[in-house]
C-alpha cells in the first residue's frame, strides 16, 4: 500500500485529512490524483499520524492549526482546540458594542487568543488586552494576533491589577473535575479545562472581581457549562444587574452576559 488510492480506501481514521496534511495537497486534488505513490518518507510520517490518531490525539494538535470564526489559529499542546461554540462569545460581542467607539476590552484565560485576536481584528479601534497564567499559551497567541494586542501574564485579575475595562469576556475553566468527559480530552491542557469540584471555582474568581475592573456600566459576558446557568445567574445577581443568557448553536446553555450596577 504506497499510493493516495490505497490509503484512501484504507478506512484509517481522518485518512483524507491525514494524507492532505502530509502531502500538501487538497482533497479534491487526492482524489484527482488517488495513482501519486508517496515515498518513504511521506509513508513514515502518515503512518505515524495515523498512529497518533489512533490513539486520541487531536487532528488539530498533528496539523498545529484550527481554524476559528474568519481565522486559522496555530494551536499546540499548551493551548486548548477552538470549539465552535466559542464563536457565540465573539456574535454576542459584536452584537453589543457599538463597532465606531473606541473600548477597552479584556479577555480573561485568553489560550490560543482566539478572542482577543478575533475581536480586535474585526475591530482594530477596540484596545483589546489579554491575559493568561501560561507563558506558553501567551506566546502562541502572541504568534496568533494579527494586529496590536495587550498581552499580559498572570492568574486571573493579578495581571491586570490597577487596570479597568468596559467590556470583559472569558471562556475559563469550567469542567466538573469528576466529569467523565475528561476521558475524551486528556491530550489537552486540563488546567484550561477542570475547575473544582462543580466546574464553578474559576467562574467564582472572575464573577468576584470583575467588578474592581469595570468602568461604570461595563459588562461581563462568561461561556459557561450546559448545566451551570442557573448558578451563575445567582452568582452575578449581588453585582451585576441586566442578566441575559444565551444558547448555542445546538440549543444548550452556553453563555451569560451581565452589566455592571
Amino acid at each position: 500500500m504506497n499510493t493516495v488510492g490505497d490509503y484512501l480506501k484504507s478506512g484509517a481514521i481522518d485518512i483524507a485529512p491525514l494524507l492532505s496534511l502530509v502531502l500538501g495537497k487538497s482533497n479534491t486534488e487526492l482524489y484527482v490524483q488517488n495513482d501519486y505513490a508517496l515515498d518513504d518518507k511521506q509513508q513514515r510520517q502518515l503512518l505515524n499520524f495515523i498512529q497518533q490518531r489512533e490513539q486520541g490525539v487531536p487532528f488539530a494538535y498533528l496539523s498545529g492549526k484550527k481554524g476559528f470564526y474568519h481565522l486559522d489559529f496555530k494551536v499546540t499542546k499548551d493551548t486548548l482546540i477552538p470549539r465552535p461554540e466559542t464563536e457565540l462569545l465573539i456574535d454576542i460581542t459584536l452584537d453589543l458594542l457599538n463597532k465606531n467607539q473606541k473600548y477597552q476590552v479584556l479577555d480573561l484565560g485568553t489560550g490560543s487568543g482566539i478572542i482577543a485576536v478575533t475581536l480586535a481584528d474585526i475591530n482594530p479601534r477596540w484596545k483589546v488586552s489579554a491575559t493568561d497564567f501560561s507563558q506558553a499559551a501567551l506566546n502562541i497567541a502572541k504568534i496568533n494576533a494579527t494586529t496590536n494586542i495587550n498581552f499580559t501574564q498572570g492568574n486571573w485579575f493579578d495581571a491586570v491589577a490597577d487596570e479597568t475595562f468596559d467590556f470583559i469576556v472569558s471562556n475559563p475553566p469550567y469542567i466538573e473535575e469528576d466529569d467523565a468527559y475528561l476521558t475524551d480530552l486528556t491530550y489537552e491542557p486540563q488546567t484550561a479545562l477542570v475547575s473544582g469540584e462543580d466546574g464553578l471555582d474559576d467562574i467564582r474568581i472572575i464573577v468576584n472581581n470583575a467588578p474592581k475592573h469595570l468602568n461604570k456600566g461595563g459588562y461581563l459576558l462568561l461561556e459557561h457549562g450546559y448545566n451551570q446557568q442557573q448558578q451563575i445567574t445567582k452568582l452575578l445577581n449581588k453585582a451585576f444587574h441586566n442578566i441575559k443568557a444565551f444558547k448555542d448553536y445546538n440549543g444548550n446553555d452556553r453563555a451569560v452576559l451581565a452589566q455592571i450596577k
